[in-house]
């Protein structure tokens, strides 16, 4: 070949690579700007880019049980049915006041055994179907034919199942379309604040009697957003409902609620853009929170109690002397001061001190190790015994590092000759087991869910409550009647000596080590304006926006 030949092949050949190049770089860069497009995309999913639609990302600390809000009792399920559903009476913003809800007015009769609602019109449910008073009864037809199994709030709220002798519920009865006559057996105090409860969301009859028991699967409420997917373990989505009836709310088009369980992980999240609003925020990561612009701290006002529960039916939990001697040996302190960074309380009670009702005369149980084994070598348990220690597999508002605190009472036991193996489940199945009665020890905690001291010590101590939310099984017939009577006592200083009684109670035959009442934590973008944290943990996002 001639040289020109030669240098007319190479050239040619220069410009053919110099086209696969070109386009081999115009490929790429069309790939990459998919994925910056995606990536913006998804970004815009936090509420931070998109203009044209507002997406709240809420990462929480685990996945909800169910999304019938009547099922439940976890906080993780109420923090989405509280958007999908109403009650009929709601609270205030940041506390446990009455307001309208989806009944206007509500008039009590003079004896306390009558209650005359008035509904909201033009309201709709999610699936079309009208609001009305039919529908009311129906919802409470249905939990009031149900079991401890099915609806345990139910239970515990209004003492039992139709035909349970303690069953406050007579009858629920439509007067005309918009009005619905309550009338009870008893008068119950605290009616007015259950009624205002999370659990008792209005469901769509339409609904719930198609899915039968797969309802929580795919719920129908009249809230402010509609149920649109629930993948398992990763993520729940709910939308904005175009005819709710409060025009101009919500403010957002979506929320996004992930299952994050770690909670530094979930910080994380929040640091990398990846989500916009995180519950559970650990204590030691406030400062963290507070010194970076871009992000702000909530502060949730606290009305709950972290304890180690023991399940007083279970060998040698059946011991009293044993519990106490329990309640001597954790050093609740050191708890406090090592997860809780001076946010929260040493509990010695069942409920917090913003309760009426609260006992300030209990001593409570100080760390006492050498109490400790005296009372178990009296209880015939000097050489002490194995057990097991279930630890909470998800952070709690009450408790936010459940397995470290488990570390803690663990060396704490080893310390008066109790061997005790910690085991934990996935949440639903933890939850699920303690409720049956199967943990000797087992961690958990409580927020309250109406500000009302019965919500606390008649629902997680009584023996009405043992298969819903009793997971220790304590029974003292003592203790019920005064609970019942402080139930049906309409004048609150009678009410609020009652109470005192009951944890004096409480306090001797101890079912529970009370650990402490924390003050929760939450952080989120800059950008999020008009989030309250209700002090309940469930939290109404109808007003939340982006700046």
């Amino acid at each position: 070949m001639g040289k020109k030949k030669i240098w007319s092949f190479l050239l040619l050949m220069l410009v053919a690579l110099s086209v696969v190049l070109a386009a081999c770089s115009s490929d790429d860069a069309s790939e990459s700007n998919t994925e910056k497009e995606n990536e913006g995309s998804t970004q815009g999913d936090t509420g931070s880019t998109t203009a044209e639609e507002k997406v709240l990302i809420f990462g929480r600390g685990g996945d909800s049980v169910s999304l019938d809000p009547a099922a439940v009792t976890d906080g993780e399920s109420f923090k989405v049915t509280q958007n999908v559903f109403e009650t009929l009476l709601n609270f205030g913003e940041q506390d446990t006041t009455i307001n309208e809800g989806l009944a206007t007015k509500w008039e009590p009769s003079e004896d306390g055994l009558t209650y005359t609602f008035t509904l909201r019109e033009g309201v709709k449910f999610h699936d079309g179907t009208d609001f009305n008073a039919e529908a009311v009864v129906k919802n409470f037809e249905r939990w009031a034919n149900g079991s401890e199994d099915k609806f345990p709030y139910y239970a515990s709220m209004f003492g039992g199942f139709v035909g349970d002798e303690g069953h406050v519920i007579e009858s629920v009865t439509a007067d005309g379309d918009y009005t619905v006559v309550f009338k009870l057996k008893r008068a119950q105090a605290p009616f007015l604040k259950n009624i205002a409860m999370s659990p008792f969301g209005i469901a769509s009859p339409t609904a719930f009697e198609a899915a039968g028991n797969k309802f929580g699967d795919n719920p129908v409420g009249t809230g402010p957003f509609k149920f649109v997917e629930w993948k398992r373990n990763d993520s729940i989505t709910i939308e904005k409902f175009p005819e709710y009836w409060n025009a101009g709310f919500p403010k957002l088009d979506k929320i996004i609620f992930r299952a994050i369980p770690d909670n530094s992980a979930r910080l994380n999240e929040l640091l990398a853009n990846k989500i916009d609003l995180a519950d559970g925020i650990n204590p030691s990561d406030a400062a963290t929170v507070e010194g970076d612009s871009n992000l702000q701290l909530f502060k949730r006002p606290s009305m709950n109690v972290g304890y180690l529960g023991l399940t007083t039916t279970r060998p040698p939990f059946d011991n009293v002397k044993v519990r106490q001697a329990i309640n001597y040996a954790i050093d609740k302190q050191s708890i406090v001061d090592a997860f809780f960074e001076g946010r929260a309380e040493i509990a010695k009670n069942p409920m917090p001190p913003s309760i009426s009702g609260y006992n300030e005369d209990i001593p409570g149980y100080e760390y006492d190790p050498e109490k400790a084994k005296q009372l178990l070598a009296e209880a015939g348990f000097a050489d002490g015994f194995e057990m097991e220690l279930w630890a909470m597999p998800v952070p709690r508002p009450y408790m936010p590092d459940g397995a470290k605190v488990a570390e803690v009472i663990q060396k704490n036991l080893e310390d008066i000759g109790v061997k005790a193996t910690i085991v934990s489940f996935e949440w639903a199945t933890y939850l699920e087991k303690a409720r049956n009665g199967e943990a000797d020890a087992f961690m958990l905690g409580w927020t309250g869910d109406n500000g009302d001291a019965d919500n606390f010590i008649y629902v997680l101590l009584d023996g009405d409550n043992i298969g819903s939310n009793n997971y220790t099984y304590y029974d003292n017939q003592d203790l019920h009647k005064i609970l019942i009577q402080a139930q049906t006592e309409v004048d609150e200083d009678k009410r609020n000596e009652l109470y005192k009684q009951a944890q004096e109670i409480i306090f001797e035959d101890a079912p529970w080590v009370p650990l402490a009442h924390s003050t929760p934590l939450l952080a989120g973008t800059a950008d999020i304006v008009n989030f309250l944290p209700h002090p309940t943990g469930s939290d109404k996002l109808t007003n939340v926006d982006f700046k």
